[in-house]
């Protein structure tokens, strides 16, 4: 009898301890949360996603990836505040800073236990605060860049550190446009594009598209001047999209263009490299700030239901050894610590440049208006550049619909 019962509780225990090692394991199987993120496709997305299964493991927790081109990122996140919809985390380009945080889109990152440290670049960080608060990290240090064929350029000879004005330039892509190859070119094919491709010219003859109370001053003296030039020199070469462009230049088709670092990253046997333009018209000219920031900052949706994880996973993505691995897969953080280090330079020469362009940058005007600004001046701008329009008619056009547009706007 001692025996059946000492055999009962002993059968008992087992079957206690296996439930228990069932419940533990089942609770240690089912992910925590499923986190959905809303990313700009290409480089800036790869980047995270090869980054994230050690996330996941250490979190217990999954991650959902959408991919979207940047328009179709800023159309489905600037109706999240309507809709609630489901993201846990997004991509956010800089330029739609001022929109998203008036419609309430980005939680704010302070409250939930976030902040950024000082080894990020700090003229980057500008964009993430808005009223006091923080909603944005800078991810992906996109920053306007000169691409060049490095070949063609000594032909004309120069050198990287030779060019040190627009003027410079444009010596270059004529000398190039005799020899009956194309010197400058650009991209043609959206507003957005034909707009931000000319941005570093304009600042170089130290104008602007907007006051500092964003009104518009594309028909000015100063604007006028900057896209004559910017003329001239696009009629050394022709416009292309994106991959043509960098595929020209590289295949010394073509001189060189207004690009980003994630299109390409060379290496020291490259054809095609890349510098910080200075910002100067000509060799006596002021130096401006002149580069172009596209950074793709990072943040959370006000509607994500998992706040908790997805702040971590903030954390994760932002921190100096993740960034730093980040690189061998193509990330370009905005921290001095991973651009200016050594090991990295080894291998990743331009990374220098990038950082010197990411010192020097300046961000898009920061309007809600923004995307509609941009449509209405590069129409225009398309039709001067393709002969449509003149100068003075087109800019004057652009004008008075901008500032008409942004009346409409500002008296809702």
């Amino acid at each position: 009898m001692r025996n059946r019962l000492t055999l009962s509780v002993c059968c008992l225990a087992v079957l206690l301890s296996l439930t228990a090692c069932s419940k533990i394991r089942r609770e240690h199987l089912e992910p925590k949360a499923t986190l959905t993120l809303a990313l700009r496709a290409g480089v800036y997305a790869d980047v995270i996603k090869k980054s994230l299964p050690e996330f996941e493991l250490k979190n217990n927790v999954i991650c959902k990836v959408q991919e979207f081109s940047e328009e179709e990122l800023h159309s489905i996140l600037a109706g999240e505040s309507s809709k609630k919809a489901s993201y846990d985390f997004c991509m956010v380009d800089g330029s739609w800073m001022a929109e998203f945080t008036s419609r309430g889109i980005l939680a704010e990152l302070s409250g939930l236990g976030y902040s950024l440290d000082d080894d990020i670049i700090p003229a980057t960080t500008a964009i993430c605060y808005q009223n006091g608060g923080l909603y944005l990290a800078p991810f992906y240090g996109n920053v306007t860049v000169l691409l060049y064929n490095k070949l063609m350029i000594q032909e004309a000879g120069y050198t990287p550190g030779t060019i040190e004005s627009m003027e410079d330039l444009l010596q270059i892509c004529q000398f190039q446009k005799k020899r009956h190859n194309w010197g400058f070119i650009y991209r043609g094919d959206t507003e957005n594009n034909v707009v931000v491709d000319f941005l570093p010219v304009l600042r170089s003859f130290g104008a602007w598209v907007v006051d500092s109370r964003n009104n518009p001053t594309v028909n000015t003296p100063e604007f006028k001047k900057a896209l004559e030039f910017y003329m001239r020199l696009i009629e050394t070469g022709r416009a292309c999209e994106k991959d043509d462009l960098v595929a020209a230049i590289a295949n010394k088709s073509a001189t060189m263009a207004i690009g980003w670092p994630g299109w390409y990253t060379p290496t020291r046997n490259s054809a095609m490299d890349y510098l910080a333009l200075t910002g100067k018209e000509n060799e006596d000219g002021v130096s401006h700030n002149v580069n172009i920031y596209g950074i793709w900052a990072v943040g959370i949706p006000s509607g994500s239901k998992n706040k908790e994880h997805a702040v971590r996973l903030l954390d994760y993505l932002m921190n100096p050894a993740v960034q730093k691995a980040s690189v061998a897969k193509g990330g370009v953080p905005c921290r001095y610590s991973i651009l200016l280090d050594k090991d990295v330079l080894k291998s990743y020469p331009q990374y220098e440049v990038v950082c010197k362009a990411l010192e020097g940058g300046v961000y898009r005007p920061v309007m809600d208006e923004w995307s509609a600004f941009y449509t209405i001046l590069g129409a225009e701008m398309k039709l001067i550049i393709e002969g449509k329009e003149s100068v003075d008619e087109g800019l004057s056009i652009a004008q008075k619909q901008l500032e008409r547009m942004l009346a409409g706007r500002r008296r809702r």
